[in-house]
């Protein structure tokens, strides 16, 4: 399996590149924005999160606000009225437990520990605090979005309809440290634009030749072509 993730990460890397993570990220900045990002697109995740920070320049002044200013801030993101009450929640609790709202400390504790903080927060889950740690972090962690899911299942990398956190632990002993980042951002392209959850371009994939998906539907395809002589065959002779 490892050989066939160090092919994957080659042929990715030759058709997209190899990403660079940016170093300025802010841990609670990352956190709050990825908050922001369930259930919506990056775009109004982006301008949900450009709102709230001109709403409320400080993150204390932030955890002061109701949660009723926090979702008027944040409507275009969707799903205000719950994320505002998740982010002042976040807010307090990492507040009351280190008595600051700064998560810098994360990118020095141990990986297991820092997990383990960002997972005890309500409404954090295993992406979440994997996107925290590598974004802002750069800790080799791997996090797994629908996308990187969908691709995941489609090579066999990951069992289909496995729980979050199954995802999360295989794929994350599968990546190399090194490869964290540039295979997530790549995964995420490939997924968008070619393997797509209808319709998928396996034609026009990189990954086809290692992809038990494709060649599934491939063998289903020849099958359904290989039919149509004899069908045809039958109704004529029905129509007789």
């Amino acid at each position: 399996m490892r050989e066939l993730v160090r092919h994957i990460i080659e042929h990715l890397e030759a058709a997209y590149g190899v990403p660079r993570l940016r170093r300025d990220r802010d841990p609670l900045d990352t956190l709050i924005e990825t908050v922001l990002s369930q259930s919506t697109n990056d775009r109004n995740r982006d301008r949900a999160f450009a709102r709230l920070k001109a709403r409320f320049p400080t993150w204390d002044a932030l955890r002061r606000a109701s949660t009723r200013e926090i979702a008027a801030a944040i409507r275009v993101g969707g799903l205000a009225r719950i994320k505002s009450v998740r982010i002042k929640r976040i807010l307090r609790e990492i507040e009351r437990r280190t008595g600051a709202l700064d998560l810098s400390f994360l990118c020095r504790a141990p990986l297991e520990e820092a997990l383990g903080f960002l997972r005890s927060l309500e409404g954090v889950g295993p992406k979440t605090a994997a996107c925290v740690l590598l974004f802002a972090c750069g800790r080799p962690v791997f996090p797994v979005d629908t996308h990187i899911r969908r691709v995941a299942e489609r090579l066999g990398l990951i069992p289909r309809r496995c729980s979050d956190e199954r995802a999360h632990e295989q794929l994350g002993r599968l990546i190399p440290a090194r490869h964290c980042y540039a295979a997530h951002i790549n995964l995420i392209r490939l997924g968008r634009d070619v393997c797509r959850p209808r319709n998928p371009r396996c034609e026009a994939c990189c990954l086809v030749q290692y992809c038990a998906y494709a060649n599934e539907m491939g063998s289903a395809r020849g099958d359904r072509e290989s039919d149509v002589p004899a069908r045809r065959r039958i109704a004529r002779e029905r129509a007789f």
